[in-house]
């Protein structure tokens, strides 16, 4: 396992802004890395540098100093189209607001990062099918997301995001929107994704759900106030498992 490059590597990554003629610190001399496979939570209060961290993996934005390195890739110093590329096909993200397309139904929005990466029509329908199925909406191809529950439009989210069947699924806040009963059936899904071998990072101020990963990464005040293995996971099982 030790020859196994990791999914993701942050070494000494600083992040900062300026404003109103200051200095501010979002992150400061953060390492951390995410073996392929892992299962990894991020908490931290208001501030602490949760959403900066993922917005630097995701390639969202870049450091102020520091190497972000996703998937054995370099991307600290790469053009916003490269970076752009590497979204598409690398990383796969599930955000608090599900970001679906309203006019578009389920299996239409599962199918749209297929589009921007030139997938034949026929190709895209038929794993659009298959991902929905896989997350239990298997009925709800045609159902626009008005149409849909916010557990099963988060759903959908999570079917967009293993479209191009990226090396690293990024969840932020996954179930910040919805009742703790759905909550559970999305972490449920969350935990049948991680069986299955993808990597997954978790962004969330909630305790009960940051133990369903393996390792949770404390942040405070942008720095890494320490690690935590999770001794025993929470790991539900979802619909349509054994």
């Amino acid at each position: 396992m030790s020859d196994v490059a990791p999914a993701v590597v942050l070494d000494g990554v600083r992040k900062t802004y300026r404003l109103g003629g200051e200095t501010v610190y979002a992150l400061r001399d953060v390492s951390l890395r995410l073996p392929r496979g892992s299962y990894t939570a991020v908490m931290g209060p208001s501030g602490s540098g949760k959403s900066t961290l993922m917005n630097l993996v995701g390639c969202l934005d870049t450091p102020s100093e520091g190497r972000v390195v996703v998937d054995g890739r370099d991307v600290t110093k790469l053009s916003e189209r490269d970076r752009t590329t590497i979204r598409g096909t690398k990383i796969g993200f599930v955000f608090q607001t599900f970001n679906l397309m309203p006019r578009l139904t389920a299996a239409e929005n599962v199918a749209l990062p297929m589009v921007f990466q030139g997938v034949p029509s026929r190709q895209r329908e038929r794993r659009a099918a298959d991902l929905l199925d896989r997350v239990g909406l298997g009925s709800r191809t045609d159902h626009l997301p008005s149409e849909l529950s916010g557990g099963q439009r988060q759903r959908v989210a999570i079917a967009r995001a293993l479209a191009n069947d990226p090396a690293l699924l990024l969840a932020d806040e996954p179930t910040g929107n919805l009742d703790s009963e759905t909550g559970r059936a999305i972490m449920a899904q969350f935990a049948a994704l991680h069986r299955a071998g993808n990597t997954v990072l978790l962004v969330t101020h909630e305790r009960h759900i940051a133990e369903h990963a393996d390792r949770i990464v404390h942040l405070l005040d942008g720095e890494v106030e320490r690690e935590e293995r999770v001794a025993e996971p929470r790991r539900p099982t979802a619909e349509g498992e054994p």
